[in-house]
């Protein structure tokens, strides 16, 4: 695991005595200090956004099952995303970033603690009942209680699944000063529901009583959103945007629907568990576009209130696209020029968009090959505060990519495990991609090679012509696991 280097944020400015107290160089750090900061040049200064005196609110919106290709800034041409597109143009587009995992809440625990699927405490999706997902321990160290401890206000609205109401993984007892949404993803799968949560108190949702669809709850989310905003707009905060849109099921208001009624062929979906829909392809393509424009209205409250230029925006998806409730992936090539969907460790389960747009730090227009994943938000978000990250963490932070001044750290590779379908692993170590397959039956099973750089879409597999790529893989493969009792991924460990 790494071990990461705090540096003192550039939005921050700091006198000489204010840069030794923080970096802790002691009485002789002094004339370090002006040393240091004297060598940094003007344009360094002006693209860090130096002149600004407080650290930056931090803003991390996440859709749900949200594919690669199903954003118009990453090739979508069915479906209208405007208002995150523009926020591409203006900021920082990056092609290689992916999820903490393939489904939704090992990819929410890497994303809060900053440790890949080998490490974290969550590796799978587990029930508890009658609501929510089995609970993050205590003691963890999230990303919330990080920035709170560092000053931070800290709020999450949307959905969170890493622990039922009022246990040790409740967002409120895991560093949120404030939540509002769904706990429990079985719940999430439906945007009608009876009831929501604000902190500790569980809101009836009256006009959805009795399979009654009056509040679309997307919408009351959004609201959540811009509340938090205008309340908090006075001092940093970090707000967790984790929307529910586009996951199954596949139903949206008609404002968004008629926009697409018509548009494409349809087969009506005959629903079982999700609802039956009658225009499934334009109700998904509807649901987007009213996600697309909630960002629209974040980022245009942000400017009302004139706090954008103080504000890092990051945009991405939990994993690939989901296949269920009628959703027509292919139709729309959500996965873009990826192979695989959602439950894959292919590049279409786990590779997703993240645009980052911070008005007059991040350069506009600017197109990231940094691969990164989500394990490392919590180092990135950690060095925007000005503090330092934890020893231990998977993570790199991407600041210095973001600001575009160079000194960028990369991984020597990322691994992912997945839990399900007879367990899977993968590696990306530079463009060579590793995929071993049914590892609960065959831990020394067979390992497919991929050479991303001319293999984008991983049909051609080379492991037979790099057995040395391919002995490198399997120890990564077999080093970056570390057993689990929660979540046992081979036979011996009594999975």
């Amino acid at each position: 695991m790494s071990r990461n280097r705090t540096i003192v944020p550039c939005n921050v400015t700091l006198d000489r005595r204010e840069f030794v107290r923080r970096t802790g160089l002691g009485a002789a750090g002094i004339g370090v200090a002006g040393s240091v900061l004297s060598g940094l040049t003007a344009s360094q200064l002006s693209a860090c956004g130096h002149s600004r005196r407080r650290r930056p609110n931090i803003i991390f919106i996440m859709a749900d099952d949200l594919g690669y290709g199903d954003l118009g800034c990453y090739g979508q041409e069915k479906v209208h995303t405007p208002h995150i597109d523009r926020l591409a143009a203006e900021g920082m587009r990056f092609t290689d970033h992916y999820a903490g995992s393939t489904v939704c809440a090992p990819s929410r625990c890497s994303l809060m603690t900053g440790f890949h699927t080998g490490h974290t405490y969550i590796r799978g999706n587990k029930a508890v009942q009658p609501e929510g997902q089995h609970p993050i321990p205590a003691e963890s160290v999230t990303v919330a209680r990080l920035l709170r401890e560092a000053g931070y206000v800290t709020g999450a609205a949307g959905k969170w699944g890493l622990g039922p109401p009022g246990s040790e993984g409740d967002p409120i007892n895991q560093g949120f000063d404030w939540f509002y949404g769904y706990n429990c993803q079985r719940e999430a799968h439906f945007y009608y529901p009876e009831h929501l949560w604000e902190n500790d108190s569980r809101i009836v949702l009256e006009g959805n009583l009795d399979g009654g669809r009056e509040t679309f709850s997307h919408d009351l989310i959004a609201e959540k959103t811009l509340e938090f905003i205008r309340r908090n707009s006075d001092h940093p905060f970090f707000l967790y945007v984790p929307f529910t849109i586009p996951h199954a099921e596949i139903v949206v208001p008609e404002d968004s629907l008629a926009e697409y009624r018509g548009t494409f062929p349809e087969t009506p979906y005959i629903g079982s568990h999700y609802g039956s829909h009658e225009t499934p392809r334009a109700a998904f393509a509807g649901m987007v576009t009213r996600m697309d424009r909630d960002v629209g209205r974040i980022r245009t409250l942000l400017e009302k209130l004139g706090i954008a230029g103080d504000t890092l925006i990051i945009f991405t998806s939990d994993n690939g696209p989901h296949l269920e409730g009628g959703h027509d992936p292919r139709f729309f090539g959500s996965s873009g020029p990826l192979r695989g969907f959602k439950r894959d460790l292919y590049e279409g389960g786990i590779r997703v968009p993240m645009v980052a747009w911070w008005p007059g730090t991040i350069t506009a227009g600017t197109e990231s090959a940094h691969v990164s994943a989500f394990w490392d938000f919590l180092p990135t978000a950690c060095e925007l505060a000005g503090i330092e990250p934890p020893a231990e963490t998977d993570g790199i932070s991407y600041l210095p990519e973001l600001l575009g001044r160079g000194g960028q750290s990369e991984h020597d590779h990322l691994y992912w495990e997945f839990h399900e379908q007879g367990r899977k692993q993968a590696v990306r170590m530079g463009e060579w991609k590793g995929v071993r397959l049914n590892v609960r039956l065959d831990p020394d099973g067979p390992i497919e090679l991929y050479d991303l750089g001319t293999d984008l879409a991983e049909e051609h597999d080379v492991a037979a012509d790099h057995p040395a790529i391919v002995r490198e893989v399997r120890r990564i493969m077999a080093e970056a696991h570390t057993p689990s009792e929660l979540f046992p991924f081979i036979d011996a460990e009594g999975g």
